[in-house]
């Protein structure tokens, strides 16, 4: 069975690794490629946009594609979308695999806002010391708010930079553990962190050591789900990919 990964998230790539090692799927990776340099799945893959919904209903006709997984990251509104609509268009059965987003524990306090927009302006008018980790796409939201001192970490650089005149960078990729967080945020006397809830292990040590600090947390709420049948855990999701190919098969 032709299963294509709409990929860019560490649940692709576990859903890639486990797909490996099943003789009845024949799976595709599809990276949008902003991140540089990706680690190499064990499967086929491409690197590159679709040109919309129908160059995504186009390439599923084309490759036989028996099943669309979206396991884009929880953000990714746009690629969801065309998911949704390629989908349709072209009656392959979609799925989503994605991780369940952050909940607050007992001590945490977190302000939970619609989009960047708020999210900035939720940091207040006082000039604050923000750990900034919203990805480099909201960057340009925090320009309305230049009188804090952004710390901001990216995967890569920001191409452009943004517009804030108080801002340091720092280039990191998870995971991060707790107690180097908390150092971090010492270091750097942080007072609020703004992030979006993306949920997963590898960069939640943040809000943990934000806790263990008493830090303030301001969360971008993530967008509500496609319409696909939505998986969080990675046996249940090759148990659906299964029975897909069980009906599929004469």
């Amino acid at each position: 069975m032709r299963v294509l990964i709409l990929g860019g998230s560490s649940e692709a790539s576990r859903l890639a690794a486990r797909l490996a090692g099943e003789p009845a799927f024949a799976p595709i990776l599809s990276l949008a490629g902003r991140t540089r340099n990706p680690a190499p799945p064990p499967i086929p893959y491409r690197i590159g946009g679709f040109g919309g919904p129908d160059g995504l209903a186009a390439y599923l006709r084309q490759e036989r594609i028996d099943c669309l997984v979206d396991a884009t990251h929880p953000f990714a509104e746009r690629i969801s979308a065309n998911a949704e609509a390629a989908a349709a268009k072209t009656g392959t059965p979609l799925v989503v695999f994605t991780r369940p987003p952050w909940t607050p524990s007992s001590g945490d306090d977190w302000t939970e806002c619609a989009d960047a927009a708020g999210a900035a302006q939720a940091i207040g008018a006082e000039p604050r010391r923000v750990f900034l980790t919203v990805g480099r796409l909201q960057l340009p939201a925090f320009e309305t708010a230049p009188q804090h001192e952004y710390l901001i970490r990216a995967i890569d650089p920001p191409r452009p930079a943004p517009n804030l005149p108080r801002r340091r960078l720092i280039l990191a990729r998870g995971p991060f553990g707790v107690q180097d967080e908390v150092q971090l945020m010492q270091a750097e006397r942080i007072e609020i962190v703004v992030t979006k809830n993306s949920g997963g292990d590898a960069t939640r040590a943040k809000l943990d050591a934000a806790r263990a600090l008493g830090v303030p947390v301001i969360l971008i709420r993530r967008p509500p789900p496609s319409h696909g049948v939505a998986f969080h855990e990675l046996d249940a999701i090759m148990d659906f990919l299964r029975e897909v190919h069980h009906r599929a098969s004469p």
